[in-house]
């Protein structure tokens, strides 16, 4: 007979045990091996199934603007990973957003399904829009430069003339990265990074971006200067205290350094002109050809162009922009008590609350999340807080609407972009209403699959919806 003290004794070590092997599962979910993130996907998924209680219980909160590790992410969080980290939080619905690249599209997806986690996979960029040159509208000091995000993708793989615009896109990239990395390497002397050996070896698929190259030199000085806060104190012109407390907060460290390094004003930083990025129209038509839907990507509502957001939004939506992208924890920000009236939380709040309206003028669902590309920033918004839960319904509408476009093009190609949509949703608004009404129909997992794929694609809307409720219901 087993004692109690022995039962007290083996409950302690299984529960040390337990979280032992998810520590380890969960650094195995951002492994560069798809291999390894794949099987450790598999074995979380499969002890979730066992101990239910582990995870949160499902909620409405949503994040569609992850960046994974294809990009960067500020955890190091994979495509796998991600999709674990909606699975604990309960979240409704997550989405992928990597810059200039789609390499995580597949495993995402995959994941998406695997885990019965509504997800929606998508590619962030710069462009330059020609009309409004003389214009900021979403990257501070640079006119004409505007964030651009295509979403909805369903596969990693493009048509010819979108893997044309791609390649074209990476080269550009990495001659600037190449070119910022030549100044800063003379500026930083006597540390200095190599590309190839110190910045690419830090992203799985040979996309590095600023924020690599800013964490290996954060490195780099921190394995070879004797004193790293005199020397950043002397590189960046700060006083030696003033590095030492930035230091204690990773986040606003590596805020200040990019900022004085590589943005406006720094020593590494390129005015960005026409031939710097693909216009509008380059890079909407590689979004649009391969079924996923252009957006317009709001900062904050101060900058001399999103003043004249209806401007913006009627020159880019008469190009094929068919959503809002927003972050809204960068939206509403704490703001110091001593900046600018119109930089106040309070009129933050009311710009965002404008934005919102100007948006639905259009017809543009709303695309959220919380990006995770910078140190600080959170894994998932308070959709409850009071500055957002006026807005808490168009949030979650937006993820689904999302979701069920992607979901449709994937099974049965009938998505927002596709002939079937031209045909019977003639308008933005009756895509949205459909789009929306599916995503709430269609729950997430490999079982619905194969009951969608088995549909007849060319129903009328309706008749889709009614179809899509009966095939839902007989799924296993």
């Amino acid at each position: 007979m087993v004692s109690k003290q022995n039962e007290n004794v083996w409950f302690k070590r299984s529960i040390e045990y337990n979280a032992c092997m998810l520590a380890d599962l969960e650094t195995q979910l951002n492994d560069f091996s798809l291999k390894k993130r794949t099987s450790a996907l598999h074995q979380l998924i499969q002890f979730a199934q066992q101990n239910p209680a582990f995870l949160l219980e499902q909620n409405d909160s949503v994040n569609m603007h992850c960046h994974s590790f294809f990009s960067f992410n500020a955890y190091g969080y994979s495509p796998s990973a991600l999709v674990w980290l909606a699975m604990r939080l309960g979240l409704r619905a997550v989405g992928i957003v990597d810059f200039d690249n789609l390499d995580g599209v597949g495993e995402f997806l995959s994941a998406c399904d695997l885990a019965s986690i509504r997800g929606s996979a998508a590619m962030e960029t710069r462009i330059f829009i020609p009309e409004i040159a003389d214009l900021v509208t979403n990257s501070p000091g640079e006119p004409g430069v505007s964030y651009s995000t295509g979403v909805g993708f369903t596969s990693q793989f493009v048509n010819k003339k979108g893997g044309v615009i791609l390649d074209r896109m990476k080269k550009r990239a990495e001659i600037r990265n190449r070119s910022m990395i030549e100044k800063l390497n003379g500026f930083l002397d006597p540390v200095g990074i190599d590309y190839d050996e110190d910045v690419l070896p830090l992203t799985p698929s040979g996309n590095a971006t600023e924020r690599h190259m800013l964490a290996a030199y954060i490195d780099a000085v921190k394995r070879t200067s004797q004193d790293p806060v005199k020397f950043w104190a002397e590189k960046l012109v700060l006083q030696i205290t003033a590095v030492q407390n930035l230091i204690k907060d990773e986040a606003a460290f590596s805020s200040t350094v990019r900022r004085k390094l590589m943005k406006l004003g720094g020593v590494a930083y390129v005015q960005p002109g026409p031939e710097s990025f693909p216009t509008p129209d380059e890079f909407y038509a590689m979004v649009i050809s391969n079924d996923a839907l252009p957006t317009y990507n709001y900062l904050n509502g101060t900058t001399g162009g999103e003043k004249r957001l209806r401007e913006i939004l009627e020159l880019l939506v008469s190009k094929g922009a068919a959503a809002f992208n927003l972050i809204p924890n960068l939206a509403v920000p704490d703001i110091p008590a001593d900046s600018s009236p119109s930089s106040s939380r309070k009129n933050r709040i009311r710009l965002l609350l404008r934005a919102v309206d100007i948006a639905a003028e259009f017809d543009l669902p709303l695309h959220i999340g919380t990006e995770m590309n910078s140190y600080g920033q959170r894994k998932v918004d308070d959709l409850a807080s009071p500055e957002l839960a006026p807005l808490r319904q168009r949030f979650i509408d937006g993820a689904h609407f999302i979701y069920g476009h992607a979901k449709l093009q994937r099974t049965l190609g009938i998505g927002y972009q596709s002939d079937w949509a031209a045909s019977f949703l003639p308008t933005r608004a009756k895509k949205n209403r459909f789009y929306t009404q599916a995503g709430y129909l269609i729950p997430p997992g490999k079982a619905v699959i194969q009951a969608l794929e088995e549909m007849d694609p060319s129903l009328e809307p309706r008749e889709m919806l009614s179809q899509l409720t009966q095939q839902v219901q007989k799924a296993p």
